[in-house]
């Protein structure tokens, strides 16, 4: 027998409340047991060898440009303002530094290495001459000088 009339059927429910609670849960536990790792830089392994020195160092030219365009080849301020006029004076840096090798005093070899200390300040189209000046006087190994922003 049956006395509910009307009513029908009860709709059910289901609370989400407590399920959400053990998520909850869960997810706390997680956070609390699992490591982070923070990444500042590549951990890398550089290569080594087991060359040894180099018994002769290069010849050096080393050029300065001051910030008003004025170049220097070795401590020795040259008048020349060009390409061809600074490719003329550092063959003949090299040539006087092949005179100092026959006369026994140096024992560098000739084939140089250009160092380019520039200033800060100073003009590109600078910098651009004696890296056009070194490849039209025919030397290939051409570097810059630079100064770490501590100073050292």
């Amino acid at each position: 027998m049956n006395f509910r009339k009307g009513r029908g059927r009860e709709d059910l429910e289901i609370n989400l409340i407590p399920f959400i609670d053990v998520l909850l849960v869960i997810v706390i536990f997680l956070m609390v047991t699992t490591t982070y790792s923070k990444f500042t830089a590549l951990q890398i392994t550089l290569p080594t060898a087991d060359a040894e020195k180099a018994l002769e160092q290069p010849f050096e030219l080393n050029v300065a440009v001051d910030a008003q365009g004025h170049y220097a080849i070795n401590n020795v301020q040259i008048a020349a303002r060009d390409v061809s006029g600074i490719a003329k004076e550092l063959q003949s840096a090299v040539q006087a530094n092949e005179a100092s090798v026959a006369a026994g005093t140096v024992t560098a070899k000739a084939d140089p290495v250009v160092i380019i200390n520039a200033d800060a300040l100073a003009a590109h189209q600078t910098v651009i001459n004696v890296l056009e000046a070194a490849r039209t006087a025919g030397f290939s190994r051409v570097t810059f000088a630079a100064q770490s922003s501590s100073g050292k």
